[in-house]
């Protein structure tokens, strides 16, 4: 498939350094965490050291309608590839382009109107929202104590008129029935062959989840596996049957994204410290730093010294102006010019201007081109969360190599432009 081979091999020179599979809810989102900052202390670390190299693929039950719910609603990053609907669909990029031979090897001994017919005959089952019924999948709740009669009654029934189906109960209520085929773990075998195919194959992978249908993941050969502390009861039975001796799967001590990290660490993957839990820049010593973590670097300063969490200090303010080229120039999304050092003199002005709001910044997509000897084009979203609603600025930063200073890099000129349906009302908070 063309638009395959594009995304993988236009962006990365090589094999992905690290491909991280996560199911959504309870695993890479934490819905008990109402500041979100398990999961922006995980975008932080992705955009920082992962994302240039490194391929993020989110393995969700939800249908793509819930799905694009969910991203208005958390401060998600922007996958390479998605996998939805409990692996009956892959799609590719921001676009969401889906792969065709993915769904015609699902066609095999399937038909969905036979399903639909026999389940009508079960009063135990409910059926759940329009949304959630897929091509591929046909999804029910059932109460868990009749979960068990209902699927095995179901299963023999499917089999007499030929089809060969799959079905999963997860979450203590959630009954789906796919084909053979489909499910979490077969759509990564299927990537993980096109890989193979592409001599692409990623050098490490890990896989995470929480819950029933993310078990499947963890049987795929050679992966790395974490379930979050919060896993439900009915993946760590699985574990305890099928894969306690397995050293390349732990159970977390940390919830949801905060387990992933802890797993990066744990394998020994690569870095697994965010820069959202280094206080003190100028103390970070990572080597052969990419654009990308001076990017995040940045804002992550930016918005603690618009909540005050660091010190009200010239020193930062002078540190600013000595990565920004003295005749630097941001362009507000307005269209109007202003030098970098004015600015920094403006956002000197605006300290403490957000304590105690609920304002979070993060950055997504960051993408590095380096254009000449010493010089980078980096493109990034850039997203900030407030009292007012979730806004976006699409920016185009040019960066030159400086070895004179800390973080390695100048700022020579930003550009920011309102990303469709998220310009912000308060413009003082586009200081940068």
């Amino acid at each position: 498939m063309f638009f395959f081979r594009s995304i993988y091999m236009d962006r990365l020179n090589g094999p992905a350094r690290l491909m991280i599979v996560s199911d959504l809810d309870h695993t890479m989102v934490d819905h008990h965490d109402p500041e979100n900052l398990s999961i922006l202390r995980f975008n932080a670390l992705w955009e920082a050291y992962y994302r240039h190299n490194s391929l993020l693929v989110f393995s969700t039950g939800r249908s793509c309608t819930l799905y694009k719910e969910l991203r208005k609603e958390k401060p998600m990053l922007t996958p390479d590839i998605t996998i939805m609907s409990v692996g009956t669909e892959i799609t590719y990029g921001e676009a969401m382009v889906a792969d065709d031979g993915w769904e015609q090897y699902l066609n095999q001994k399937w038909d969905r109107n036979v399903v639909m017919e026999e389940t009508s005959k079960f009063p135990q089952l409910k059926l759940q929202a329009e949304s959630e019924q897929r091509p591929h999948k046909v999804s029910f709740y059932v109460e868990k104590d009749k979960a068990q009669e209902v699927m095995k009654a179901l299963s023999d029934i499917l089999a007499k008129h030929g089809l060969d189906v799959k079905i999963i109960y997860s979450g203590g209520v959630d009954l789906d029935i796919l084909p053979q085929g489909a499910g979490k773990g077969q759509a990564l075998a299927y990537l993980l062959k096109k890989f193979t195919a592409e001599g692409k194959l990623p050098l490490n992978t890990l896989v995470c989840g929480d819950s029933g249908n993310d078990a499947e993941l963890f049987s795929i050969p050679d992966v790395y596996g974490v379930m979050v502390s919060n896993a439900q009861e009915e993946l760590l039975q699985w574990y305890e049957e099928n894969a306690k001796n397995n050293p390349k799967i732990i159970h977390a001590s940390e919830r949801c994204a905060a387990g992933i990290i802890e797993a990066i660490g744990h394998f020994k993957l690569g870095i697994n410290k965010s820069p959202r839990d280094v206080m003190d820049f100028s103390e970070d010593k990572t080597e052969n730093i990419h654009p990308g973590h001076e990017v995040v670097k940045f804002y992550m300063f930016y918005e603690r010294w618009r909540r005050a969490e660091v010190e009200n200090s010239e020193h930062y303010m002078q540190t600013l102006k000595e990565v920004s080229h003295p005749s630097g120039i941001f362009v507000h999304p307005s269209g109007v010019e202003r030098a970098l050092h004015n600015c920094i003199d403006a956002m000197q002005k605006s300290y403490g201007d957000k304590q105690g709001k609920k304002f979070r910044l993060w950055v997504d997509r960051v993408s590095a081109a380096q254009i000449g000897s010493d010089a980078w084009l980096v493109k990034f979203d850039k997203w900030e969360s407030s009292e007012g609603g979730p806004n976006c600025c699409v920016v185009t930063a040019l960066l030159t190599s400086n070895s004179a200073v800390p973080s390695g890099f100048i700022w020579v000129h930003v550009h920011q432009t309102w990303l469709d349906g998220y310009a912000a009302e308060d413009k003082k908070s586009w200081l940068f």
